[in-house]
């Protein structure tokens, strides 16, 4: 303890704030993550099919998805928080915190993530999916017997990649008060120059996104049977 003290003594000193930032950090990922997940999951299956050659191909509901995700996407975080702030504040009653950050992490994530699922989805190889309509099998069918199951190791790849990016969007709405890692690096951290506090948090982070990583990894190698 007395070397800790020693080259860290603002992160000891500090330690129940660690465990809490972590925890919050933690909570923001994972409920946002889910979410944002079965929001993805839906869109990014809805632009395959509707898209021109799908197998409900509907021109009109594809071209208001794809714009809708293309805007989403292309707004910066920092500037999505203060935009939708009128709105957190009527889903949730406040605009700060951990759970008030769900909401603008949630719209965030899902537009990236459904793109991701979209491009997981259309590598799937044509002819299977025309011999499960060709053995009269239905859309939904399709949909999770063929399109699911075929690109499962891709969806797990880009769901590691979108839980990664989230986990750096939680760190970005913790900045602004929305708690976490992020929160107490800046509030501690940067704005009292306790530095070690600062570097702290930043490992924690690092040690988080690796064993997402790393779990995300073996999960999509266990999968791909290709």
């Amino acid at each position: 303890m007395d070397f800790w003290t020693s080259i860290m003594p603002n992160v000891v000193a500090n330690k129940d704030v660690f465990i809490q930032s972590t925890w919050e950090t933690i909570y923001m990922t994972l409920v946002s993550g889910i979410i944002a997940g079965i929001l993805g999951i839906i869109i990014g299956i809805a632009l395959v099919v509707t898209a021109p050659g799908g197998i409900l191909a509907n021109r009109t509901t594809y071209w208001i998805l794809d714009k809708l995700v293309n805007i989403f996407r292309s707004i910066p975080f920092i500037i999505l928080l203060a935009v939708i702030a009128p709105f957190t504040r009527l889903l949730v009653g406040t605009s700060i915190g951990t759970t008030a950050a769900l909401v603008p992490l949630t719209i965030g994530t899902a537009p990236f993530y459904a793109r991701q699922v979209q491009n997981a989805l259309v590598d799937v190889d044509r002819g299977i999916i025309e011999a499960a309509e060709a053995v009269g099998a239905s859309p939904m069918q399709i949909i999770f017997r063929v399109y699911l199951r075929e690109a499962l190791p891709d969806l797990i790849r880009t769901s590691v990649v979108t839980v990664i990016s989230l986990i750096g969007l939680t760190a970005m709405a913790g900045a602004i008060g929305g708690g976490g890692l992020g929160n107490t690096a800046i509030s501690i951290g940067y704005d009292r120059f306790e530095n070690d506090i600062t570097i702290m948090a930043m490992i924690i982070i690092l040690a988080i996104v690796f064993i997402i990583q790393i779990l995300g990894d073996l999960w999509a190698r266990k999968t791909d049977h290709r």
